[in-house]
């Protein structure tokens, strides 16, 4: 919406011009990308208070694991209560928010939001059912992730069918090597790696969600890392000349969608630090990895995912690892998995657990950022 001002201006006569200059100021993609964080944090900030008495109000609440993992409901039983659904306030501050400052109808943009808006109506639907049937288990594995690849289906056939967005769709792009490894792949495979990167980013996220702002905290970092990413991508002096990487026209808009993602999630901490007053439940936790998938894909950097969001990489891998190990060998590597819950069964307090974790995450998210310039 405020990048109308800009349009506004740069269509005036002369005379409107020179009175209007500082509307100018809306051009730019790190202005608008700093506002749309600024905006998205007061608003979960300022909506914070309602939706958590709207949650209470409708008994929107947590429950605990407590036959399935009775140690570790033991730990969490003062947990249990607390509102849920929290994913609503970050989802509607982050839409508002790109909204008010991104380019209006820009396609990048929009598939980015609705990746956000339909993992969270699929994590709505989960945190949904565990609260009905008044237990920690909602919608069945399976058909979890067959709503998860019906939007993959969905979203490859955007991708394809539009001349801008198909050559980009098809390459495979690989860390520290500037010619992509192919191109172009077959559908098939084009679509089998598109899924696994958004159905995994979003369980990812979601496994993490076990502490008190431990996810949505390393979403931050991760956040970040795509708005540098997306900007330098849409650049094409910095994408081509210097970084070489894809250069991928109009996408810089995406920094701003990442400013908002950004911006939503500190605001959310406010509200979600130990000890939590809201949890973002499935609500937030799969809207966020869609939408983190989303950007990643959309520029063409799916596999640094695997950098930028390592302590969800490790989280997810922890899970794979433990369940492996006990079915084929009836033995468990981690105490509990996945891997945070094992931390605190070797005594760390949440708050320790969680900001290392913090830590750890913005590390990689550097580290991130670092291999652009390798190549």
């Amino acid at each position: 919406m405020f990048y109308w001002f800009y349009s506004l201006w740069a269509n005036a006569s002369p005379d409107v011009m020179e009175a209007l200059s500082p509307l100018r100021i809306f051009k730019y993609i790190t202005v608008r990308a700093f506002c749309g964080a600024g905006t998205a944090f007061l608003l979960s900030v300022a909506l914070g208070p309602w939706m958590i008495r709207q949650l209470k109000a409708l008994r929107l609440r947590q429950f605990i694991r407590k036959d399935e993992a009775p140690s570790l409901g033991k730990m969490h039983e003062h947990k249990e209560g607390t509102p849920t659904m929290g994913g609503l306030l970050i989802v509607s501050s982050i839409v508002i928010s790109a909204i008010l400052w991104a380019v209006p109808g820009n396609r990048y943009v929009l598939l980015a939001l609705a990746t956000l808006c339909y993992m969270a109506a699929v994590g709505f639907w989960d945190d949904y059912r565990k609260i009905a049937n008044r237990r920690s288990l909602g919608l069945t594995a399976r058909r979890k992730f067959f709503l998860q690849v019906l939007w993959c289906v969905l979203l490859t056939v955007v991708l394809l069918s539009n001349d801008d967005t198909r050559g980009n769709t098809l390459k495979l792009m690989v860390p520290f090597i500037k010619e992509p490894l192919a191109a172009p792949m077959p559908v098939l495979a084009a679509f089998l790696f598109l899924a696994l990167v958004m159905v995994g980013a979003s369980n990812a996220v979601n496994l993490t969600d076990g502490l008190d702002g431990l996810a949505i905290g390393c979403s931050s970092s991760v956040a970040f890392s795509y708005l540098i990413m997306a900007y330098a991508a849409g650049h094409r002096i910095f994408a081509e000349k210097y970084l070489f990487i894809p250069y991928v026209p109009g996408c810089g808009e995406l920094a701003v969608f990442c400013g908002c993602m950004l911006g939503a999630c500190l605001g959310f901490l406010w509200y979600n630090c130990h000890p939590a007053q809201v949890f973002m439940g499935d609500t937030g936790s799969l809207a966020l990895g869609g939408a983190i998938a989303a950007v990643a894909i959309l520029i063409k950097q799916e596999l640094l995912l695997v950098i930028v969001g390592g302590v969800f990489v490790i989280e997810a891998m922890s899970v794979i690892i433990q369940v492996t190990s006990f079915k084929l060998f009836k033995k468990r590597v981690f105490l509990m998995s996945p891997i945070h819950h094992h931390f605190e069964m070797k005594h760390w307090s949440e708050t320790q657990v969680t900001i290392r974790f913090w830590i750890v995450s913005i590390i990689f998210a550097l580290l991130g950022i670092l291999t652009l310039k390798v190549r």
